[in-house]
Formats: structure tokens, C-alpha cells, sequence
């Protein structure tokens, strides 16, 4: 296991450093997306509408997060940003990546096979951050830079955000194809089958 902090935009060098388990922080500009950024970002890039993006993702690491914020003199300010779990957005993830370039994505409770492929094919990884840790993640905020698709709701809206040392998160899926939550879930599955046989 290794550590690393990196800075955004990240290259494929950089991504194919990692191997599962390695501890990543990171410093720059972060964008989040849930559903709806997904779908709208997708939708412009399969109508060969892609320069109607708001900005270039090409090599940022994309966070499923639906921020807390709230204007405070006339700025927009963080008050939560814990992650939002990422199986959601499972069944898209790999074209987003193709699309639009992205080199890490962010969340919590893991992402599956359709997804992992992606990232072997397309040279990305997944940074597990733990749930429950939102006031750790938001004091690494340093400050909101944009937000784009506001009309999708604060939460669903694209936040752009520069971070500092954001972190911890682990490589649970690397562009080699392994990915931490599978291998749990075999094993697992296989004790289950061992313990059974044995009742």
C-alpha cells in the first residue's frame, strides 16, 4: 500500500500508479455529480452537443456529492460534503468517463463491474471516502469556485470546488481492473458456501 496526493487535473500516468489500497489526497479543483449531472452531461455528449458543457472535465476527479451550501455575504459556502453512495450512478459511469474524460471518481460504498471495465478500458479510478466523515471532507474545502445546472436543484447541481489535502480515500478500484468490493463480496460469498456445506 502506498500513499499519494495529487493534484488536479490528474494525468493517466498519475491513475496508473494506483493499485487498490492505496491511500489518495487531493488538492485542486474537484467537481461533484450525482443523477441528474450524469444525465444532462450525457445527454449534450450523445446529441454531439459537447462543447454546450459548461466547462472541460477532462482529467478532474468527479465527486458524487449533493453539497449543504448556502450563500453567506454574497458567496456561495460549503457547510456539508460527505459523499453520496455511487452504485447510483453505476449503469452511466463508464460513458461518462469516456465522454468527458474524467480520471477519478469519488464516492462511497463501491462501484461494479460495468464500471470497472470502464476504467481499465478508459484509465480512471474510484476513491472510496467513507461515509459519515462529511465534516472532515468539507473542512478541506477551501473554497467554491462555480456552480453550473443550479435549475437541477442544490444538490444535483455541478459544484466546482478547490480542495486541499482532501482526503482520505482509498483506491478501491484501479485501472487495472481489480476492484476492493468485489474481491470482498467473493469472499464472503465463498465463506458462506463453506460454512453452509458444513452445517
Amino acid at each position: 500500500m502506498a500513499g499519494y496526493r495529487l493534484k488536479t487535473p490528474v494525468s493517466e500516468e498519475d491513475v496508473r500508479k494506483l493499485k487498490v489500497g492505496d491511500i489518495v489526497y487531493l488538492d485542486g479543483i474537484i467537481i461533484t455529480g450525482r443523477d441528474q449531472v450524469h444525465r444532462r452531461a450525457l445527454e449534450l455528449a450523445f446529441k454531439g452537443e459537447k462543447d454546450k458543457m459548461p466547462m472541460n472535465l477532462e482529467g478532474l476527479a468527479l465527486y458524487h456529492c449533493g453539497p449543504i451550501v448556502r450563500k453567506v455575504d454574497g458567496e456561495w459556502k460549503i457547510f456539508g460534503f460527505g459523499p453520496t453512495t455511487s452504485a447510483r450512478m453505476d449503469s452511466v459511469e463508464t460513458d461518462f468517463i469516456r465522454e468527458f474524460g474524467i480520471r477519478l471518481i469519488v464516492g462511497k460504498g463501491g462501484m461494479f463491474e460495468k464500471t470497472t471495465r470502464g476504467m481499465k478500458e478508459y484509465k480512471a479510478a474510484y476513491l472510496a471516502y467513507p461515509g459519515g466523515t462529511s465534516a472532515v471532507a468539507t473542512s478541506a474545502v477551501k473554497r467554491v469556485v462555480d456552480v453550473h445546472w443550479l435549475d437541477l436543484g442544490s444538490p444535483e447541481a455541478m459544484w466546482v470546488v478547490k480542495v486541499e489535502n482532501f482526503g482520505p480515500t482509498m483506491v478501491a478500484i484501479d485501472s487495472c481492473g481489480n476492484n476492493l468490493f468485489i474481491d470482498v463480496l467473493n469472499k464472503a460469498k465463498k465463506l458462506a458456501e463453506e460454512a453452509k456445506a458444513q452445517m
